[in-house]
């Protein structure tokens, strides 16, 4: 059996260990992809911690992290039928298994026996030179013609969720305010994909570096929370009393609060981010006030594969660049100084490994 180099959690927050282990075969559902490129997340940074013990989704020990990749598919299972060797794809990092109700409807990202990619046993992750996907015909996705690999690995989590969000869970319209609170990887696309989509996007952090460059991507407007007194207000004062549509693009108490507060009446509030260890999974919400104002608290995850060709058509255009939200490119050594920089939200936009 061939070798690969992988990436393995051995204890929660420490060190990923860098390890020759044995390549994956398909089963005869599944392929095997080899991986050209692959983002370090923020929810790698959860698993790497031992979050979401809460979801039931604790990552173990001898798990290989990683669920942002695009590759090349190098091996088949014999019932595989519309994925063929040679095939440029992405791998979505909510796998469906294509056949239960949520699936049929059309909403594989919530599938009944979702398998989410690098978090559990039975999908180890990208971090890796190669990874097996499940139900192939079912998760994966075929990119168009001309397109890299590394400006395509951040579709895999932050990018797509965020178009999903906004593009069909929230009713965003030209000309409404959007703010995005956080502008990590996540933020920073949904700063870019609001603009695309004609909203005037407010963009809220603690770091200018990551403000200035929510305005390359089109924030009109921004706030730095730890200079305002109150980020609501300053958002509402901006807004003319408040915004249409914001999103909690970080998943803590802090963001996911003053997002709900920024909005006016009838506003929607948009919860991508996972929450911490501080939070488990709970936030304090000012739910009169949100009856008052008719407010909707929308969750969002991921988006289903069968629509990223609504992606795909935006970036053949011009309208939608993910590779401007890719901040730089690193090898699979490095990934530990990512995840550690994470602590302390130092990484700008999206890393990528280009380098196995």
């Amino acid at each position: 059996m061939a070798a690969m180099r992988a990436a393995i959690l051995e204890e929660h927050g420490e060190p990923l260990s860098i390890e020759d282990i044995d390549a994956p075969e398909p089963d005869p559902k599944g392929a095997v992809v080899e991986v050209e490129a692959c983002g370090v997340c923020r929810s790698d940074w959860h698993g790497w911690q031992g979050d979401w013990g809460w979801l039931g989704l604790e990552t173990q020990p001898g798990q290989i992290l990683g669920h942002e990749p695009a590759g090349t598919v190098v091996a088949v299972g014999e019932d595989v039928t519309t994925v063929s060797e040679g095939d440029h794809v992405a791998v979505p990092f909510n796998l469906g298994d294509g056949t239960c109700p949520q699936c049929r409807r059309g909403f594989s990202n919530t599938c009944e026996n979702v398998m989410p990619l690098g978090f559990v046993e039975p999908v180890q992750g990208a971090f890796a030179e190669e990874l097996h996907v499940p139900f192939a015909d079912h998760n994966l996705v075929s990119l168009p013609d001309g397109v890299s690999s590394v400006d395509m690995a951040g579709l895999g989590c932050r990018f797509m969720t965020s178009f999903h969000a906004l593009a069909h869970r929230a009713d965003v319209e030209a000309g409404d305010w959007v703010s995005v609170h956080g502008v990590g990887g996540v933020g920073l696309s949904a700063v870019h994909i609001a603009d695309a989509l004609g909203a005037n996007v407010i963009a809220v952090d603690l770091d200018d570096g990551k403000l200035e460059k929510a305005r390359e991507l089109g924030a009109v407007e921004t706030v730095n929370a730890g200079d305002a007194e109150n980020v609501a207000a300053e958002v509402k004062a901006i807004a003319d009393g408040g915004a249409d549509v914001s999103m909690d693009a970080l998943g803590i108490a802090a963001t996911c609060q003053n997002s709900v507060k920024s909005l006016g009446t009838h506003g929607q509030h948009l919860q991508v981010g996972l929450t911490t260890q501080d939070e488990q999974g709970t936030i304090e919400l000012p739910t009169d006030a949100m009856v008052m104002q008719e407010i909707e608290f929308i969750g969002s995850l991921g988006m289903p594969p069968t629509r990223y060709d609504e992606i795909f058509r935006l970036v053949a255009t011009g309208k939608l660049r993910p590779a401007d939200v890719v901040s730089e490119t690193i090898g699979l050594e490095d990934v530990n100084d990512k995840l550690e920089a994470m602590t302390d939200y130092e990484t700008e936009g999206i890393p990528v490994i280009d380098e196995f």
